[in-house]
């Protein structure tokens, strides 16, 4: 598949947009462990275009995680083109509009999926950003607002026109949210659509590799995108390559290997902000993570691990837990 100049390879699987979790460091882990590219946390246009400290450092990318994608969302044309030059600066490999945010802050100001309901408008910004910047643009958006607005295949069609050389659907409404099963088979009407010549990406529960295949084998996807399902578990890309590859290309990953990439997250995290925020980011981590799905009587310790307030603290819990695996499968 490719985007422009970028060449991701048959069947890449990429590293989905989110907030407070894809940041450079597990953007790098990702890619480590087989994510073909990887997107930015959302970037505001009018936060970038005022020059929001916490913003720009959001633009910040590491030569060995390339490619990248930076995410910009925004409700206005010109702030949004300007957002895209600015973040073109940055020299990320592609630059992708988000309209597929549900969250109320986002969407509900106009934003987002909130574009969904103002079409002219979507296209609008579209067209701006694309004739803004000279690197590929690419959009990221869901089926519609809701069960009765589904409008993706054409709007496919509309999006194409104004000059994006990629589209991924999120195979839910903004309604839904991220509860129900995503809409696999509305996906594939997009990819199914001759007049669409763009790579369509799909993404929506994929977290095995069986659904994996099915993404690509029944609905004919050009690449698929990995989200919710990779917190707390980065290893997921691995596993996702050793079923497509096999073990040879791509050797799983033992218990020790894992522990070792959420130490180095915990680590990276507390480097990156400080001690005390470094940990809070990497909650969100550890309580999906699964090393622990599944561990008997574990109730206790996920909350002492949740309460952790030092990195000396936490690691000493997570070292107890490793060790208590390790033992489990010896005996």
């Amino acid at each position: 598949m490719r985007i422009g100049n970028v060449d991701l390879g048959p069947r890449p699987v990429m590293l989905a947009p989110m907030e407070d979790v894809t940041d450079s460091s597990f953007r790098l882990i990702c890619k480590e462990l087989g994510a073909d590219m990887a997107y930015t946390e959302f970037v505001s246009s009018e936060a970038l275009v005022r020059n929001i400290p916490a913003t720009t450092r959001k633009l910040a990318i590491r030569p060995e995680e390339r490619p990248t994608v930076i995410q910009i969302y925004g409700r206005e044309p010109e702030p949004m083109a300007e957002a895209a030059r600015i973040a073109e600066a940055a020299r990320p490999e592609i630059i992708d509009i988000n309209f597929g945010c549900p969250v109320k802050k986002v969407a509900g100001k106009g934003a987002g999926a909130g574009l969904l309901r103002d079409v002219p408008k979507m296209l609008e910004i579209t067209r701006a950003v694309v004739n803004a910047v000279s690197v590929p643009v690419t959009v990221k958006t869901r089926l519609g607002w809701d069960c009765n607005s589904k409008i993706i295949v054409d709007l496919a069609e509309q999006l194409q026109d104004c000059g994006i050389q990629a589209l991924t659907v999120h195979g839910r409404t903004r309604s839904q949210m991220y509860t129900g099963e995503a809409d696999w088979e509305m996906i594939g009407q997009v990819k199914a659509n001759p007049r669409l010549k763009i790579p369509i990406i799909g993404n929506g529960d994929i977290n095995s590799p069986e659904r994996l295949q099915a993404a690509f084998d029944t609905y004919g996807v050009d690449g698929v995108m990995v989200g919710r399902a990779s917190i707390g578990n980065p290893w997921i890309f691995r596993e996702l390559k050793t079923a497509m590859y096999g073990p040879e290309k791509f050797p799983p990953l033992t218990l020790a290997q894992k522990f070792d990439y959420l130490r180095r997250q915990i680590s990276e995290s507390i480097d990156r902000i400080d001690e005390y925020r470094g940990i809070l980011h990497i909650r969100r981590h550890l309580a999906v993570c699964q090393l622990f799905k599944g561990i008997p009587h574990f109730r206790e310790t996920r909350i002492a691990m949740l309460r952790a307030n030092t990195q000396a603290e936490l690691l000493s819990i997570i070292d107890s837990v490793q060790q208590m695996l390790a033992a489990d499968s010896i005996a």
